[in-house]
Formats: C-alpha cells, structure tokens, sequence
C-alpha cells in the first residue's frame, strides 16, 4: 500500500484561484468550502488518470522479492531511499549492492532485492507526480479539475446532481488516463 503526502499547500491555493477566477467568485467567504472541494477534485482526478498530478512524497511497502515490483504511485521522478523491514526488530537502510531501482520512461517506478538479508519486507520512499506544481499540470488536467470543483460547489446542497459529474471533465482527462491490465 502506498501513502502520499498532503497535497502541497501552494497547489491547493492555485487550484482555489483558478475556480475563483473561473466562476467569477471574488469574495473570500467560501475559501475553506473552495479549498476542500478542489483537494476533492485533485484526488479524483488522480483516481480517474491513475497518477498523481502535483509532485509530492509517498512511501511504499513491499516484499522484498528478487524480481522487479512496480511501486503505486506514478509517474516516478526519484526513488531515494530503500529500507528493509525485517520481521521483527528496527527497519535498517538495504546496502545499495543488495537491491536493484528502475525508472522507466512511462514513469513507472521499479525496484527488486538481490540479497534481503533479514528483510522480508522493504520500504521505499519516493517522489511522484506529473508536475512540480499547480502552474505547471497540463492545461486540460487543470481544468477539469477546475470544471469538478466549480460543479462541486454549485451543487453542494444537492447530493444527486453532485454525484454526476460533467462529461467535459472525463473527456478532458481521459487522454493522460492509465489504463491498467487486468
């Protein structure tokens, strides 16, 4: 299982003007109700593309194995580190001899264990996402993000309208969506 970090601060505040300045809205009233239906919208966005969109730090635990695991989250900028877990006692840093890492050019990240030593289990801390920041996500990306929030919004006091999204946001997604093997 994969855990991410928050989503960055900074993005969220972007993400938040962009909705604002979409919908016109220049009062600062609803700022906390912008703010939490846009994270809402980033992490759907990141459910439907299969990747995460603003770059931040995740964490992954894996079996130590001798062939190559694919890590969660994607795509993958850096691995920085790799820990072996071992049944019981403290986690201890794989010497670099002992394990392989991999970033491919679709930004899937791998990783393998030529020796675990006591580790049945590794941990590997990494970076992924599509872009650095909100500015720099793909234009039809943001704005779909945009498009959900704002519906999001207009729709909060009525839970059935809410729970269908425009079709505009899918199709602007659908060309950075993953599609996964089954």
């Amino acid at each position: 299982m994969v855990t991410l970090a928050e989503l960055p601060a900074a993005a969220l505040a972007a993400a938040r003007q962009a909705v604002k300045q979409f919908a016109r809205i220049a009062q600062d009233e609803e700022d906390a109700v912008i703010d939490g239906l846009a994270a809402t919208a980033i992490l759907l966005c990141e459910s439907f593309c299969r990747q995460v969109l603003i770059q931040r730090a995740a964490e992954e635990t894996i079996a130590a194995a001798p062939t190559w695991t694919a890590l969660a989250a994607r795509p993958v900028r850096l691995i920085g580190s790799v820990e072996g877990v071992p049944a019981e006692g403290a986690p201890f840093p794989m010497p670099v001899p002992d394990y392989g890492i991999d970033i491919a050019g679709d930004g899937g990240g791998w990783v393998r264990v030529t020796r675990p030593g006591a580790a049945g289990r590794i941990r590997v801390r990494y970076e992924a996402g599509m872009a650095p920041g909100w500015e720099q996500l793909p234009a039809p990306v943001a704005q779909g993000v945009v498009r959900l929030a704002l519906h999001l919004f207009v729709h909060r006091e009525d839970g059935a309208a809410a729970a269908v999204p425009p079709a505009a946001v899918a199709a602007l997604w659908r060309p950075w969506q993953r599609q996964r093997l089954a």
